[in-house]
């Protein structure tokens, strides 16, 4: 090309969550039984949707209005009821027209740091969802701002880390806030999020806060909803959808609610931008929008959801069991979402480990995958273990952190399966650091 295309932060847009797929599609045509526990879809992995909820949307279905366009910021009853709903919690309370519709979160996301000034910089958690990490490092043309979860502490934030970057870095004009957590199925106490909100208003910065699992905690835990800690002063951006509690992730179905979204003038034009860059694109698709209502207000709603989480702190509890004791890994018991980070110890990592591979074909090629430039030394295990055992996860450094391990679902219906994919997990690992 005649002058240079690329955008200046192209390269920070990875997404090891789908890569590794391409690696075990390629292993799994040379004989490799892979089992996928890389990505959270839930109906990928058995979920079943209930009748009632099917002959809801089928029903809909039958309107002809659900094909056509909808508002720009969502159908409005479907924002009625939303604002019903939040403000029902107390705290910070909104109408219909703070409210945003996206095709999927992933599409909210782009937006919201997209429009943002280049130099404008919001505050990432590390570990950190990679389309969080990714899009605010991709609009900065830089490395993402990060500040630390602890494994040692729950992989609670790290607040007086979070107050350091904010002090000495002050392009940073926002905190991301991901809770339930993902990848560490983390759920966060009252306390840590009226911290970080103390700090936006101290720094006076806005907050983003991913709460697409709200409603999927266990263990005797509960996920305080932003709303109800806000206060009156912080400006805030709350991420929600449907993809991972109905679950519907191929609805593409997400939105955003702003709290005290008229305090502060440079704050409201900024959410005006990304209320027009979605009116460019007319509005988002209108069939779940419908639905959503009907569902959430559904007397076997509660039901079914409480049914799913009961399953995920049963596993989280076995996949906890198994892990815990293994020596050179450090493990929290997930207690939201469905997913799980552990650590492996950085000083065990030796360039020399591998996993046995019968097949000379697999073998050679996962050899010429590790032996590449640069490449992480979980990333290394991680193509050993989906070769030598088909298990198939995401190594932890592509979640913009240093920490070298790995993030592992919670999916697997089937217990007896789920408890083999653990177990050949954990041998696998023992097994790595010993052929050393």
């Amino acid at each position: 090309m005649r002058t240079d295309i690329v955008h200046i932060g192209a390269g920070e847009l990875t997404y090891e969550i789908r890569n590794i797929v391409n690696v075990g599609m390629q292993l799994q045509k040379m004989g490799v039984k892979v089992n996928w526990e890389n990505i959270g879809d839930p109906i990928a992995k058995g979920e079943k949707m209930p009748t009632w909820m099917k002959d809801i949307v089928a029903e809909a279905a039958q309107e002809d209005a659900t094909y056509g366009y909808c508002p720009t910021r969502g159908m409005e009853e479907t924002r009625k009821f939303i604002a019903a709903e939040t403000n029902s919690r107390g705290g910070a309370q909104i109408t219909p027209e703070d409210i945003l519709f996206f095709n999927g979160l992933g599409d909210a996301i782009s937006k919201i740091f997209g429009f943002l000034k280049r130099t404008a910089r919001v505050i990432v958690p590390t570990p950190s969802y990679t389309t969080h990490s990714s899009a605010e490092a991709a609009h900065a043309g830089d490395r993402p701002i990060t500040y630390t979860l602890d494994p040692n502490n729950l992989w609670y934030p790290d607040i007086e880390d979070i107050e350091n970057h904010i002090k000495y870095n002050p392009a940073v004009v926002g905190i991301l806030i991901i809770n339930p957590d993902n990848p560490t199925g983390a759920v966060y106490p009252e306390q840590v999020l009226r911290e970080i909100v103390k700090l936006a208003e101290r720094y006076d910065l806005f907050i983003i806060c991913d709460e697409v699992y709200q409603n999927i905690t266990y263990n005797g835990t509960t996920s305080v909803p932003l709303c109800t800690v806000i206060g009156d002063k912080v400006p805030a951006i709350c991420m929600r959808g449907i993809s991972k509690e109905m679950p519907w992730p191929g609805s593409r179905c997400g939105w955003i609610e702003v709290y005290n979204g008229h305090h502060d003038p440079m704050f409201e034009s900024y959410v005006n931008s990304i209320l027009n860059a979605k009116m460019v694109e007319v509005c988002s698709t209108t069939l779940p929008q419908t639905v959503l209502p009907q569902i959430i207000s559904h007397p076997e709603y509660k039901n079914y959801l409480q049914e799913r989480t009961a399953r995920y702190e049963k596993f989280s509890n076995i996949a906890y069991d198994i892990l815990k004791d293994v020596k050179g890994l450090q493990v929290n018991r997930t207690n939201g979402a469905f997913y799980m980070s552990a650590v492996l110890q950085d000083d065990l990592l030796k360039p020399t480990l591998s996993l046995p591979i019968e097949n000379d074909q697999v073998r050679e090629t996962v050899e010429n995958l590790v032996n590449g430039p640069n490449i992480a030394p979980d990333k290394r295990f991680v193509y050993y273990l989906l070769a030598s055992t088909g298990v198939c996860v995401v190594p932890l450094s592509s979640f913009a952190t240093k920490l070298q391990g790995f993030r592992i679902t919670l999916l697997e219906r089937d217990e007896a399966e789920f408890t083999k994919v653990f177990q050949t997990l954990a041998t696998g690992i023992k097994q790595y650091l010993a052929s050393a």
